[in-house]
């Protein structure tokens, strides 16, 4: 199936320091686009990879499950890995998830991780029935574009599937268990306003993970999807300012590449 227009993986090769940005559920890299965009523009390599079943129609992603969704993320962390002298990993919503796993599983190789909106449980009170229920019903209504930002849209599906959200489901629970294992220093962006991923989700992260270096910022003008929102470019902004905080060379190649 052709990718939707905007939905394709971008990689930029720039200095030493890597970022990887990992997008959520039903959703593509264009969600994540503008950030790339800025810290390419920075100096910085940069990869966002398409999740396995995202980006073309949601029936695609009825054949995937979450262990396609990290392998991908995880191949792409090791080329970062292998090509850079610091690598950090960003996440919004379920790539939240994916960020925490990466980080959890690769430790120290991992210099930081920001992380928006992240997901950490299905809330859906009709989550309990998905080991039945996606035998009988394929798809449930989607969640993308919850942006308060007038004109800004998500491209993502308007439907989720059910046999992709029991994976998901599973996915959650593998995570919560390795939080404990997160020791980097974290960047946690949320949205109180997010009708995708509740506050609570954010709080519960930051009480298992193992990390003393945490900044806790509130997205007070935005939903779910921020990285498209009002307070996108303070997500850019400070994120960036993270990076440069762990990674000295950052200021250098931002100079060098005119940023």
């Amino acid at each position: 199936m052709p990718v939707l227009p905007g939905a394709e993986p971008f990689r930029h090769e720039g200095g030493e320091v890597g970022v990887l940005l990992c997008h959520g559920f039903t959703g593509s890299p264009q969600s994540l686009r503008p950030w790339a965009d800025y810290l390419a523009g920075r100096g910085l390599t940069v990869s966002l990879p398409l999740l396995p079943g995202h980006g073309t129609r949601w029936q695609d992603m009825q054949l995937t499950g979450w262990q396609d969704w990290y392998a991908e993320v995880d191949r792409a962390l090791r080329e970062l890995l292998d090509r850079c002298a610091q690598v950090f990993v960003f996440g919004l919503s379920m790539g939240g998830a994916l960020t925490l796993r990466l980080a959890a599983r690769h430790g120290d190789a991992i210099s930081g991780i920001v992380l928006v909106n992240p997901a950490n449980k299905v809330h859906d009170p009709l989550a309990f029935a998905l080991p039945l229920a996606q035998h009988f019903v394929r798809s449930t209504p989607g969640i993308a574009s919850d942006i308060a930002k007038p004109g800004s849209v998500e491209v993502g599906y308007d439907r989720v599937p059910t046999r992709a959200a029991h994976s998901l489901r599973k996915f959650f629970k593998l995570v919560d268990t390795e939080l404990p294992q997160v020791t980097q220093p974290v960047l946690l962006l949320h949205s109180p306003q997010d009708h995708v991923v509740p506050p609570v989700d954010s709080a519960r992260i930051l009480a298992r993970i193992s990390s003393t270096d945490v900044t806790e910022t509130l997205l007070e003008q935005s939903y779910h999807v921020a990285t498209l929102d009002h307070d996108a470019e303070r997500i850019f902004a400070d994120s960036y300012a993270f990076v440069g905080r762990l990674a000295q060379s950052v200021g250098r190649e931002g100079a060098q590449a005119g940023g």
